[in-house]
């Protein structure tokens, strides 16, 4: 049966004592916490030929569609059409890094924003585990992977927002150290209320990793719209892209009270899923960037449907 569901005393600051290496070449990101060169991870999981891919659908009026089938499903790789090998609906555990922007400019947004991870932490899956990456004028990781919340809440109030906003570093940084994840599906999910103004990684490098990656992402922007710099200006658009990109989306704050709805919203969706599996008839290993598309067939009498998941995968080269 189908079922739509709306998913509903000063202290020292540990981001300047916590040690990052610089970023080095695109081409080969480093892993500041291990001091070690990384090889790339390639878009979506390929494993004996077989592409994963999640993917999430929601109705006319934004909510969450649950309870669809496999024959609801049609996937197209370069537009070619393909067989549904494996279907999968499961609530799985997943691996999860949160970018959490703690420049000046959150200083009267820091103290809701906090609570609204809280709140998506406490709404996932019980299993999932999460680390922290808090960033201004550069990023690093504040609470290593752990599924302990208590533990995310209280070094988190230890934080002060100041200085500016590395977001690029920041994201291109939690993208390499999901490498080392302990579950299969991975996520990226980004708090921040402007764009970049100080990162040493550029937007192109960091599509590129993105791409690269097989980690969906999701953002809460927490915009200005009297956004003063053309940085501030770029910045949802920015968030928007690399969520798109990936099959996750990004969901624009107007009210700072509607950060802890927005944030068990997301979890929801990452909670609700559908993962399509399937062989791709085209075998060439040539690293070749492959558009992927999605086409619903949906049970008579529902509304119109929209589909959300990655554009594209890069082909294997071995």
């Amino acid at each position: 049966m189908l079922a739509l569901s709306c998913a509903a005393g000063a202290q020292e600051n540990p981001l300047g004592n916590v040690h990052t290496e610089p970023p080095v070449p695109a081409t080969k990101p480093a892993d500041p916490a291990a001091g070690r060169v990384l090889p790339r991870t390639p878009t979506i999981h390929v494993e004996s030929n077989l592409v994963l891919v999640p993917m999430t659908v929601t109705d006319e009026r934004n909510r969450l569609v649950t309870g669809l089938e496999r024959d609801n499903f049609y996937i197209y790789d370069n537009n070619v059409p393909q067989a549904i090998s494996t279907f999968s609906t499961d609530d799985a555990p997943v691996s999860i890094g949160v970018i959490f922007d703690l420049s000046g400019s959150m200083s009267s947004k820091f103290n809701r924003a906090r609570q609204a991870l809280s709140e998506f932490m406490r709404t996932s899956n019980p299993q999932d585990e999460f680390f922290v990456i808090a960033f201004n004028d550069r990023p690093a990781v504040v609470v290593d992977y752990t599924s302990d919340v208590d533990d995310v809440d209280a070094r988190m109030v230890m934080l002060k927002p100041e200085k500016r906003t590395a977001l690029i570093d920041a994201a291109y940084l939690g993208l390499n150290k999901l490498k080392d994840a302990k579950y299969e599906r991975k996520a990226l999910l980004i708090i921040s209320d402007g764009g970049d103004n100080r990162s040493r990684y550029v937007e192109g490098e960091l599509r590129r990793a993105v791409r690269e990656s097989d980690t969906q992402i999701y953002s809460i922007g927490i915009f200005d719209q009297y956004a003063a710099s053309p940085e501030e200006k770029s910045g949802p658009a920015l968030l928007s892209d690399i969520c798109e990109l990936t099959g996750g989306r990004m969901f624009q704050v107007n009210d700072v009270s509607e950060l802890g709805d927005i944030a068990s919203r997301i979890s929801g969706e990452l909670r609700n899923e559908y993962v399509v599996g399937f062989r791709p008839t085209n075998l060439r290993h040539d690293g070749n960037w492959r558009k992927l598309k999605v086409k619903l067939n949906p049970p008579p009498g529902l509304p119109l449907l929209n589909v959300h998941h990655r554009q594209g995968y890069y082909a294997p080269t071995e």
